[in-house]
Order: C-alpha cells, then structure tokens, then sequence
C-alpha cells in the first residue's frame, strides 16, 4: 500500500498533550463555543494552532471536501470502512429524506484506542449552499434525526486526529409517529394521500386503514386532546395536538370517543373507536387519519406511519480487506456515485487502474483513485496488487514517488539495474514494488525511457 504521510509524527506529541490537558476552552473561548462537536475540535485545533500544520489543516480540509464530494445511498444502508491515522479522513453519504421519516445514524469503531467519531446531518439548499440541522453528542457515536423536510440530505462521519481503526455506518428509517390502529400496520391502509374525491373536486387529506368496527384508534404521539365533536364529512372526530412535531393529527368516522377536550394523552392511549361515521356511513368501518401543519395544511401521513425497511442487510466487507491497493481487472469498469449498478457513472476505468478500497460490502467497493477521486466499483471487476503486471529492469537511475503526482516526495533513488514488478497504473505513473517489497510510483515516461521490459506475468 502507498499512503500520503503529513508531518503526522512530529504532531503526536503536542496534539496528545494538549488535549489530554484540556477539558474545555477557556473563559474566552466559552463565548464564541461552536455548537456542535465538530466545531468546537475544529476550533480546539485552530486555538492550539494545529490548523497551521500539514495534519491539522488537512483534517479541516477533508471535512469540508466530504460535504462536497458525497456519494449517493437508499436506506437501510450499511458498509465498512477505515480510516489511518498517517492520514486524514472524512466521509459523506448523501440521501433522500422525507419529514415523517426518523432515521438512525450508528458508527461503531475497532481499533487499539477509543475513537471519537463526528457525525453530522447537513440540509443541502442549493448547489452552493449547506445547513447543519443535526449532529451527534459529544462522545457518542450514534445520532436518530427526523429531517423537518422533503429534501437532500447529506450524513458526514469524521474521525478525530491520529487515531487508526476501522468502522461500520448503519443508517436505518423508521416512522416518526406509532401507527394509529392497534394491532394493524401500514399495510391495511387502503386509501392514500391526494386520491380524488367527489369526482374530482377535492382531495383526500389522509389515509384510510381499514378495521373491524371497535377497534381503538389509539394516539399515535404523546399531546393534548382538541376539537372533539362531530362534522359532515368525519362524523366523529377528535384532533391531538402534537408539539414535538408541530402538527395536529385527525381522527375521523370514529363509532364513539375515548376522551374529551385539554386531556393529555400519551403513545398508545386510546383516542376512539373504529366506525363509520359521517360521509363513510356507506362503506366499511375504517380509520381517515390525517396530519395538519400548525398554521397550515394538510400534509402527507403516510411517512410518519409506515413500516420502516428493517435493519440494514448489506453483507459487509471483510476488516482484512480494508485499506488495499486494487486495481481494475476486467477491460473497462466505471465508478459510480453510489452502490448500484443504475447509478451515475463518474468515470470509466480502462484496466489495471489503481484502486484503494475505502470501505464498502462485498458487492460494491467504495474506492479511492490516486487523484483522490472516490467511488464505488463492483467488487467482481477488481482484483488484488499481489499478482505483477509485468517486469522492469532499469537500465538509469529511476526515482520512486510516494504518489502519482510530478509534484510528490520522492521515496528513494532507485539504482541501475534495479529489477521492479509493475502492480497498476493510473495516468501517466506506474505502480510499482522493487526486490525489497517497497512500493512507489515510477513515471510512465521514465519507465520508458530508463527500463526494459522483461515481459508480463502471466
């Protein structure tokens, strides 16, 4: 494996001692204190200085760019990952999100230490432009959001400082609100948001759930009891005020109530009884629950009571394969925006491109590209460095780089003669690996001109 070093080790001694010694940031601090756990370490590092050396201006660095450069997923989700501490790491994930939804964000880390782990939602307004509307505690690598509305959302997982190890995200959904008819699911509602009623005229503001007539219908969040009685269209109705989520939700066609006006009721309490009342005299005892914005109208239920997906199922990566140096092996493959084959194409790899697997399940790779380029490839399309391409015998001095750049620190001089297997390529650098087991990269120009080739391994 080829890593990027910073000025890591004359860092560690200075970085562990200040922030052993501190517990906080002072009086002065204390009244510009960031609110959330990623910014008061990024202004920990800023105020010890740190942000003015290579490490700590690059762990800032790699936070903003994860906000930027995310990939796409559909939850449940789940994949493994590593970080180095030779080297900075953040990571982005971005998804779609509904209000009603409660998503559950969980990192759980292995490593020789204890690993404070940021996580971080962001709402993406515009192309340009990002909110932070959730973080984790402090200390805690777990964090349950329920976005507020339909949009892009984007999850940023960030390890501190110096700490190697690896990690499982499992990002996981579900309903916001308990399900209103006791002992049913999602999967009696029969009728849905926006269906036409009177032939066209008005639109259904809620979903039907069918049940036999007594069924409870019971609070599906805990709030105060409003506007019990009775209208044309709902029969009996009752309304719960639910302050935690602004919203009132409508109880209609209920056969009789269970409670009366100012009660408090909490999750699971029986608000009425499943009939037929009202406009629905005509059809089968059935539940119309719907949700209100206060001051506004109706909005969709049916994401604040569905099923949720279950648990994430994703097979993961073995540990033992984070971290690897890859390479393409079939003709051609491309790297996607996210872990599907129907997912947009970032770019297409010719063969024998090199790869270093970032986490991922065993069907679909999160990869990195030596020009930092990061995406996911299908597993099956890539294959181990362990194999040569090819042998090369320098015939001049070479000069083995520490990255594939013109710009990289050079590793070592290699002399005439020296005899080294080609791994992968990418551009116009080759990887590869001298007699001593060493790995570097060589330009593809120089190869040419200062080596011969002693043919490939087959």
């Amino acid at each position: 494996m080829v890593f990027r070093y910073s000025a890591r080790f004359l860092l560690i001694g200075l970085v562990a001692g200040w922030f052993s010694a501190c517990t906080g940031f002072g009086p002065t601090a204390n009244l510009f204190r960031p609110n959330s756990p990623h910014e008061q370490y990024s202004q920990s590092l800023k105020t010890a200085k740190l942000d003015q050396t290579a490490l700590g201006s690059d762990w800032l660095a790699a936070g903003e760019r994860a906000t930027r450069d995310s990939l796409t997923l559909s939850v449940p989700y789940r994949e493994s990952g590593y970080f180095s501490a030779s080297k900075v790491f953040a990571a982005g994930y971005r998804l779609e999100a509904q209000r009603g939804d409660r998503l559950l964000v969980k990192v759980e880390t292995q490593g020789q230490k204890a690993i404070q782990v940021f996580i971080d939602v962001f709402v993406l307004e515009d192309r340009n432009r990002i909110s932070l509307v959730a973080t984790a505690k402090a200390d805690t690598n777990v964090l349950t959001w329920e976005p507020r509305k339909n949009q892009t959302y984007l999850i940023r997982i960030q390890p501190e400082l110096l700490r190697s190890g690896s990690y499982t995200i499992d990002i996981t959904r579900e309903p916001a609100l308990a399900f209103p008819v006791q002992g049913k699911t999602s999967k009696q509602i029969d009728s849905y948001f926006g269906a036409n009623r009177d032939g066209g005229r008005r639109k259904h503001e809620g979903v039907d759930i069918f049940a036999p007539r007594g069924t409870p219908a019971i609070a599906s969040a805990s709030g105060v009891v409003s506007g019990v009685g009775t209208n044309r269209l709902g029969g009996n109705v009752a309304f719960v005020t639910d302050n935690e989520h602004n919203v009132r939700i409508y109880y209609a066609h209920l056969d009789r109530w269970n409670v009366t006006n100012g009660q408090r009721v909490t999750v699971g309490d029986t608000v009425g009884f499943i009939g037929n009342t009202g406009n629905a005299r005509t059809t089968g005892p059935h539940l119309h629950y719907g949700i209100y914005d206060f001051g506004g109208g109706a909005v969709n239920p049916l994401p604040f009571i569905r099923l949720g997906r279950g648990p994430a199922r994703q097979p993961l990566l073995p540990a033992s394969r984070l971290g690897d140096s890859i390479r393409v092996a079939t003709a051609t493959t491309p790297i996607r925006l996210s872990p599907s084959s129907k997912s947009s194409v970032l770019r297409n790899l010719p063969k024998a491109t090199a790869l270093t697997t970032m986490g991922g399940t065993e069907t679909w790779l999160r990869v990195e590209l030596p020009d930092g380029l990061i995406g996911y490839v299908a597993s099956q399309t890539v294959e181990p460095v362990k194999r040569p391409l090819r042998k090369l015998i320098l015939v001049d001095t070479g000069t083995l780089l520490d990255e594939a750049t013109s710009r990289a620190a050079t590793i070592k001089t290699l002399p005439t003669g020296t005899k080294v297997d080609v791994l992968a390529t990418t551009g116009s650098f080759q990887l590869v690996r001298g007699n001593g087991g060493q790995t570097g990269w060589l330009s593809v120009n120089e190869a040419a001109d200062r080596a011969s080739e002693t043919g490939s391994v087959k």
